[in-house]
């Protein structure tokens, strides 16, 4: 879904701007660009050069002059000339340089920005204030100046021929001068207590939606502060240059003195110390130069996408306390060696140029840009505030989306534009008559592995799938939608299997009880098949795949007939559970004979009461009209399942205890790698058969030669272990997986390495109670490593892995497994 919000950023803002100059600033000496000078208009329209020196001045009015300032370069004033847009600024360095700041015998800049960090948490509002809230009114647009579109969309620089003019480009130029290309706005209250900070949305809307993408808004930008230890650009996370050990990732330059809101602060120039592209942030700080509080901040990263943040404050002289006021948020296109591929649409980037190559000719998407601003109002502080659901990050009220014109004329800073207007009104339409709302709802389920038709959603992953014991497994399932109810729910499938020759089924019904907890309750009769052994968390929701490679190999199953009984809810905050009362009989499909206390099963009954939990508590959590959604995943993750048979009712026939754990943690990377770890335990106490155990997931097939043994491979699975080698009442198992960056071989293949890593660990208690099948044990435990390349080419990738320890086979080649992998990437 983030990959659909990239998509209506990049491709679906203009600045309210009657007057535009351009230009460079740059040193005359050296020609080289003066990063984040300091333009000034003589109407007071203040700006700064980027990294590269550049700058655009933007007003409402006609400006006559500006000046450009420099720290260390003496102060110059341009005055503007008819018909010129584009200026090249030179300055002259200066003798005299700003003595007057200078500490101590070391670089100025480093002394300001240790006692900065000093005083952080005198000066972050959320260390100093005891509670504050306000309310903040956003406007988001993607959009191009139509003034910066020439007819060509080519360079500036085009030579006077005559040459065939890109009709597209003149109605490109012609829509954006009426409209944006995107535009949402919201107004909301944010509120601070016991160190909890929550978001409540008063008012949203969406040009070309009546409901809007929950996912859009909930998409994090920015970070709040710029206190916090890692600052957050575009949901990625990068060191601080004030977190404690800011100074061995960041250089700092004292650029400037300059004023804001009449006090006196200094322009901080940081970058980070590595030279590759990409690798951290860069920009500018404004400190007070009394307090050394954050005055101004502007961050910036500058790759593939240039992307800036910038927050600005405003001081409150009883708390001598500088409190954010607005929020800017910027995306353009960057440059990049590659086009850039993004969900079936390509943007084109301007690489790095030989001096005998002519630069690409420029597109309509090279001048889009997106751009979000906050105005934040009516600031209240250390007053008594009462946060409701505290345990939700963001909650959009229900009545939010359907605000009237007068609410939006409360709050907003200014009235609407024409343009803005229109923007509206032509999506609006656009919308309607392309269907576009339904169309994303469309691919939103589809992504989930869902077809809509009409008032019931087609499970796609019951259509067809394959494994050793059933042959071929056709089926049809599905479950009722919101056109059918918003409250009730109607579930089933049927399925046969080509080799066993037998039909599975199951249905449910279920009500919703809580709609802000989104609890249901319901009841479903199963008859159907699962693998011997198998650990299933109820709570793990089943990804959709075109096809599950694993269960390919798989022949031992049981068959079961079940009446389950439920309540799934997350009314327990950062939770969501199923809560489950069964009878089940089951019948292995398999040679197999249960042995207690000389009494035999061949066929048995269990009757039990189960809780399956799943807890994130570092994630955060967007409450909407229509459900809870994870917006912010963090790790670790955490997952409990506990199994408890109940003697004596409805025909139980065995005693025990089941005990189940998993956790996952993973870490992103700013280069592109990602490291993953999984740890699973399980626990069975007391009279338990085979088929209820654990096989800790193996994935190899019993034949002789490893070419023989090629087949897909699982996500979790040991791809060394064979089907039904080892069996387990108790076992530990842990997973490592480290991926690279992708490996550019050639231009079409660009594989993702991954080193993998598995142990596991278990016993079994009274392993003369299972009589029909052969097994060992985990007591010495079992260890695999390897590799995969990932979509080597079209999706496919090839993995090897390699057994060794304790559990090593005597044949050197009987360890060795090569899977194949497919990895599909949906183009929505």
């Amino acid at each position: 879904m983030k990959h659909l919000c990239l998509l209506l950023f990049v491709f679906t803002l203009s600045l309210q701007a009657q007057f535009q100059v351009n230009g460079i600033v740059k040193d005359i000496s050296t020609n080289k660009p003066l990063p984040f000078a300091t333009i000034t208009g003589n109407d007071g329209t203040n700006t700064i050069s980027d990294v590269d020196g550049k700058f655009i001045i933007l007003s409402k009015m006609t400006i006559t002059a500006f000046e450009v300032s420099y720290i260390g370069f003496t102060k110059i004033r341009v005055p503007i000339e008819k018909g010129k847009s584009y200026y090249i600024v030179a300055l002259s360095q200066k003798t005299n340089d700003l003595n007057e700041i200078i500490i101590s015998n070391e670089n100025p800049a480093l002394a300001i920005i240790r006692n900065t960090i000093a005083q952080k948490d005198n000066n972050n509002p959320q260390k100093k204030l005891k509670t504050f809230e306000f309310k903040s009114y956003n406007k988001l647009i993607v959009t191009a100046n139509p003034d910066s579109i020439s007819g060509k969309i080519d360079s500036v620089f085009v030579e006077k021929t005559t040459t065939k003019i890109d009709s597209s480009n003149y109605k490109f130029k012609e829509i954006i001068s009426k409209q944006h290309l995107f535009q949402t706005e919201k107004v909301s209250q944010y509120q601070f207590n016991n160190a909890k900070l929550k978001e409540t949305i008063l008012g949203t809307k969406m040009a070309g939606f009546k409901q809007p993408l929950y996912e859009i808004i909930a998409f994090n930008l920015q970070s709040f502060s710029i206190y916090d230890a890692s600052y957050e650009l575009f949901e990625t996370k990068y060191n601080s240059p004030i977190a404690k050990d800011a100074l061995k990732d960041y250089n700092y330059k004292l650029l400037d003195s300059v004023i804001i809101d009449g006090r006196k602060t200094f322009m901080i120039y940081f970058k980070n110390k590595k030279k590759r592209k990409a690798s951290g942030l860069e920009g500018v700080l404004y400190i007070d130069q009394n307090n050394f509080a954050v005055a101004k901040a502007i961050m910036r990263i500058k790759g593939v996408l240039d992307i800036s943040g910038i927050h600005e404050f405003q001081y409150l002289p009883k708390e001598q306390l500088w409190f954010p006021s607005n929020k800017i948020f910027k995306i353009v296109k960057g440059k990049n060696d590659d086009d850039l591929k993004i969900l079936g649409g390509t943007i084109q980037f301007d690489g790095d140029v030989e001096k005998d190559f002519k630069t690409r000719k420029k597109e309509a998407s090279d001048y889009i840009y997106l751009l979000s601003q906050s105005n934040n109002f009516d600031i209240q502080y250390n007053i008594p505030i009462q946060i409701k659901k505290a345990a939700i990050y963001i909650e959009i009220k229900d009545d939010a989306i359907n605000k009237p014109e007068s609410f939006w004329n409360t709050y907003r800073k200014d009235s609407l534009d024409i343009r803005s207007q229109k923007t509206y009104l032509a999506l609006d339409s656009i919308s309607i008559k392309k269907r576009i709302e339904s169309r994303i709802t469309f691919g939103k389920k589809v992504i989930n592995g869902y077809l809509p038709v009409g008032f019931v959603d087609l499970d796609l992953r019951k259509i067809i799938s394959y494994n050793n014991y059933e042959g071929f497994r056709l089926g049809l399932g599905g479950i009722t939608n919101e056109k059918f109810s918003k409250k009730y729910k109607l579930e089933g499938y049927s399925a046969y299997g080509t080799k066993d020759g037998t039909f599975k089924y199951s249905f449910g019904a279920g009500t919703r009880v809580g709609k802000f907890s989104n609890s249901w309750i319901g009841v479903s009769y199963t008859d159907d098949v699962r693998e011997i052994a198998s650990t299933v968390f109820a709570i793990d929701k089943r990804a959709f795949k075109i096809y599950d490679p694993r269960p390919i190999n798989i022949s031992t199953f049981y068959n079961y007939v079940s009446w389950k009984t439920f309540i799934e809810t997350k009314i327990i905050p950062k939770t969501e559970s199923i809560w489950e009362l069964s009878r089940t009989h089951v019948e292995p499909k398999f040679d197999y004979i249960y042995n207690l206390n000389g009494q035999l099963y061949r066929n048995f009954t269990m009757t039990t009461a189960m809780v399956s939990l799943r807890w994130n508590p570092f994630s955060d959590y967007m409450q909407t009209p229509t459900g809870r959604i994870e917006v912010e995943k963090r790790f670790p993750k955490f997952t409990f399942q506990y199994t408890q048979s109940l003697p004596k009712i409805a025909q139980n026939d065995f005693e025990f205890s089941k005990i189940d754990f998993k956790t996952e943690y993973e870490k992103k990377y700013l280069n592109g790698q990602k490291t993953n770890l999984l740890f699973e335990a399980g626990y069975a106490i007391g009279d338990i058969p085979i088929t209820h155990l654990y096989n800790t997931s193996p994935n190899n097939i019993t034949k002789e030669t490893i070419i023989q043994r090629v087949t897909f491979g699982g996500k979790n699975s040991f791809e060394t272990m064979f089907f039904n080698e080892f069996f387990s009442n108790k076992y530990a198992f842990f997973q490592f997986k480290h991926g690279f960056s992708r490996i550019s071989i050639f231009k079409k293949i660009k594989p993702s390495f991954v080193l993998v890593s598995r142990m596991a660990w278990g016993n079994l208690d009274k392993p003369e109670q299972h009589v029909g099948i052969n097994y060992k044990t985990l007591n010495k435990g079992f260890f695999e490593s390897g590799v995969e390349l990932n979509q080597i080419y079209k999706g496919l990738g090839l993995s090897g892995f390699y057994r060794y320890g304790p559990n090593q086979l005597p044949k050197f080649q009987d360890n060795i497994a090569i899977k194949i992998s497919f990895v599909l990437n949906l183009g929505l």
